[in-house]
């Protein structure tokens, strides 16, 4: 699907240059819109029936969904392209946890507590989760109802998952003003899950596992019934049928970026919990590497929705590093800001180090000094967001950017010391930045690991 163009947007656009949205023309408010950086609400000027044909014009081939409201809100979808390279991915895969309501009440907050307090730091940013997912497994609409109640104030957006429109209205009934994913309509309850839809003003999925030509035949069943808000679930066929849940993944998300099928364009979601469902006999570290495998697998083949079983760290490390890696846009290097930065105890005659600002080298740096409980000055180099030996060799690490930086963070007037230690790699500047500097240059380790001890040996 060719990309719209701002020169597609200029020409539906009302050319008075009224400057009312904040731009200076209608030219510059075109190429706004068309990179994703300004809302056409702000054109004052169109009329109703040019403002539906722009919308449609910049609306993104996948539709974007929001489940949950206000502060819980999560947004799927919006995918205008098969390929990262073609242009960023937007909206992360949101990751749900499932929880069923079989549970005591101790296990059960216990459980919703464990989903909530999972957090880690990467590359300076938090990865959590972001949904649960209440199953109704014991088939009791009370206790599905009685569950639901209960996640009124978790902080998370919850997807109420059963195939019975009873024990689903209960359920609504008590978070339906929440916005909760319904789980989910087949051909056995279609109208009835349309009805709650509607109701409720929900987004609600189709599943109709291993069979598209159906799930088509069902989401043009609740187009016609007017639901919008629609997520499909081609199936997460598991074991040797995994090759057949790939290509059920593929295909939806290719009719609905290459052929703009309007019964495809919706986002996706898989269940990668089945595989510990469906099987009872596998030990829990091979069930749960295998649920984080076809996790990953199906997050790289489109999936924008995701249902977990599982919910320990070393399972869900791979699965949350992963998404944020794919949800990075490669066009603009991650960065953390230059400049000086200072660990441990420091004083006149601390170490002084120097690295880069591309943010997996700072943070490895600095969780490495932080757990050798060093003592040290650390110079951050702007290098546009680049590792050490990528910088150098375009040229943004040499010897008078980091004759630069010593003068302006003012680390002269900070230690007695001229001394400073450069990243192992850069070893070939070693000379070049001695003369810039007038500063004696010593070599580090290529791992950062090490520089700890470095330091203790040296100082």
């Amino acid at each position: 699907m060719a990309k719209v163009t701002a020169m597609d947007v200029y020409k539906l656009l009302p050319q008075t240059n009224c400057e009312d949205c904040g731009e200076a023309s209608c030219m510059a408010f075109a190429t706004k819109l068309s990179e994703k950086e300004a809302d056409l609400t702000l054109c004052t000027e169109l009329s109703d029936k040019k403002f539906k044909k722009l919308d449609d014009l910049l609306a993104p081939a996948v539709k974007e969904i929001i489940i949950g409201k206000d502060e819980k809100a999560k947004i799927i979808g919006g995918d205008e392209v098969l390929y990262r390279y073609e242009e960023s991915y937007y909206n992360q895969t949101v990751l749900a946890v499932d929880v069923p309501d079989d549970l005591d009440d101790s296990d059960f907050e216990k459980r919703i507590k464990q989903i909530e307090d999972l957090e880690f730091e990467r590359t300076g940013e938090s990865l959590k989760l972001d949904a649960i997912a209440l199953r109704n497994k014991s088939g009791d609409p009370e206790k599905f109802a009685n569950c639901a109640k209960k996640l009124k104030s978790s902080k998370y957006p919850v997807f109420l998952v059963t195939f019975d429109p009873i024990a689903m209205e209960k359920a609504l009934a008590f978070i339906g003003d929440d916005r909760p994913l319904i789980y989910a309509a087949t051909k056995d309850n279609i109208f009835d899950m349309a009805d709650l839809a509607t109701k409720y003003q929900c987004p609600i999925t189709v599943f109709s596992p291993g069979d598209i030509e159906k799930m088509k035949d069902l989401v043009f069943t609740l187009r016609s019934n007017g639901v919008e808000d629609i997520v499909l679930d081609p199936g997460t066929l598991t074991g040797d049928a995994i090759g057949d849940t790939l290509d059920n993944f593929v295909m939806s998300r290719r009719l609905a970026v290459e052929d703009k099928d309007e019964d495809f364009r919706y986002p996706l979601l898989g269940v990668p919990a089945l595989v510990r469902l469906n099987n009872e006999e596998d030990d829990d570290i091979k069930k749960g590497t295998m649920e984080a495998t076809i996790a990953s697998t199906l997050m790289n083949k489109y999936a924008d929705v995701l249902i977990l079983k599982g919910n320990e760290i070393w399972e869900l490390i791979p699965i949350l590093t992963l998404r944020q890696s794919l949800y990075t846009d490669p066009r603009k290097p991650q960065a953390v800001d230059p400049g000086i930065y200072e660990f441990g105890d420091v004083d006149e005659n601390s170490a002084v180090l120097l690295t880069t600002n591309f943010s997996l080298t700072y943070y490895t740096v600095e969780g490495d000094l932080k757990s050798g409980d060093a003592n040290c000055y650390l110079l951050v180099l702007d290098t546009v967001g680049k590792a050490v030996d990528v910088a150098i060799a375009g040229g943004q690490f040499d010897g008078e950017s980091v004759a630069d930086l010593v003068k302006e963070t003012g680390i002269e007037d900070m230690v007695k010391t001229r001394k400073l230690i450069i990243p192992g790699l850069a070893a070939p500047l070693s000379g070049e930045i001695e003369d810039e500097t007038g500063w004696n240059v010593m070599v580090g380790p290529r791992d950062s690991s090490a520089v700890p001890d470095f330091i203790d040996e040296k100082f």
